[in-house]
């Protein structure tokens, strides 16, 4: 089968999810080799992309790959692509991986696709695309073709995988040089999941009524072990914390379980949650946009439903 390049995602070295995903989805297609880009590789990387997968490891963990912006993974990728001759690049639909697909683009004279929810045989892309109003299907015509897929979009599935180590080298051009990282300031972590990668998202709307409302939102997602959303009325009205905002102009999210709670369902929201596995809604209007959308629906008021659905989420565990 051909070969598949998946770049991986890691911080401090330890391999993201949605990279485990990316090397799920490569499997079905191909032969998926994993590209270590950066410091932090060490064995139990190896065993995690190993237990997914990877039938071969390159790694490039020269600081130098890490130390500028986006510009040096590009022409690792690129460098990879001239020697290897891959059936395809697999990236994170994140916002640095997409600007590494877009470079890498230009460097190989390729197609690239973004916000991908599924690949198929042929390597035929199913996608999401303006603002989440149409979904296509999609298939790179010219060149190595360049995928981003976005989290959670493939169910996670371990299959052992060879996982030989090639060391590889990359000359950083002067170019690539021209915006340097000076300083990484470290984002305290809770104990909830990241919004983007999180298997299950609860999120709130207008319908909380306030940020001390927000409280049940929590309680609910703390419950599930989930990530807490928000609406842009909710974020603009300063009741949860903007960098939470699922949205066309916030983050997009496609989670295994999605809940929408006083969520009308806006275009704008809708374009950062639909293609979630299940959605489940609750909304006092029956009319609300979000029932059309919606998997499951609940025509109540959220600060009696939310609750009693936290209570029995506790008793079933």
């Amino acid at each position: 089968m051909s070969e598949i390049l998946v770049l991986v995602e890691h911080v401090e070295g330890q391999v993201k999810k949605v990279t485990l995903e990316l090397l799920t989805l490569a499997r079905k297609l191909g032969t998926p080799s994993a590209v270590w880009a950066g410091p932090g590789y060490s064995p139990e990387a190896k065993a995690r992309l190993a237990e997914h997968g990877a039938e071969k490891i390159y790694v490039a963990d020269s600081a130098d790959v890490n130390d500028y912006v986006v510009a040096p993974k590009a022409e690792l990728l690129a460098q990879l692509v001239s020697e290897k001759s891959p059936a395809a690049v697999f990236v994170a639909a994140t916002a640095e991986a997409k600007e590494i697909a877009g470079r890498l683009a230009i460097k190989i004279d390729s197609g690239v696709l973004t916000d991908v929810v599924g690949v198929e045989d042929g390597l035929v892309a199913d996608q999401s695309i303006f603002g989440g109003g149409v979904n296509v299907r999609s298939r790179v015509t010219k060149g190595t073709p360049i995928v981003a897929v976005r989290p959670n979009a493939t169910p996670v599935e371990a299959a052992a995988g060879a996982g030989a180590e090639e060391q590889v080298s990359v000359a950083v051009s002067e170019t690539a040089r021209s915006a340097r990282i000076v300083e990484r300031v470290k984002e305290e972590k809770g104990a909830r999941p990241e919004l983007t990668e999180a298997a299950i998202v609860v999120s709130g709307g207008r319908g909380v009524g306030s940020a001390e409302n927000f409280s049940i939102i929590e309680k609910l997602a703390d419950s599930l072990g989930a990530a807490v959303g928000a609406s842009r009325a909710a974020t603009d009205a300063g009741w949860y914390p903007h960098q939470f905002q699922v949205g066309q102009t916030g983050k997009t999210v496609s989670p295994q379980l999605y809940i929408a709670a006083g969520i009308s369902g806006a275009i704008q929201h809708r374009a950062g949650m639909q293609t979630a596995k299940t959605i489940v809604a609750i909304n006092k209007d029956p009319e609300a946009p979000i029932f059309e959308l919606a998997d499951f629906g609940v025509v109540g008021d959220l600060n009696q439903v939310v609750p009693q659905l936290t209570d029995e989420v506790a008793k079933r565990k």
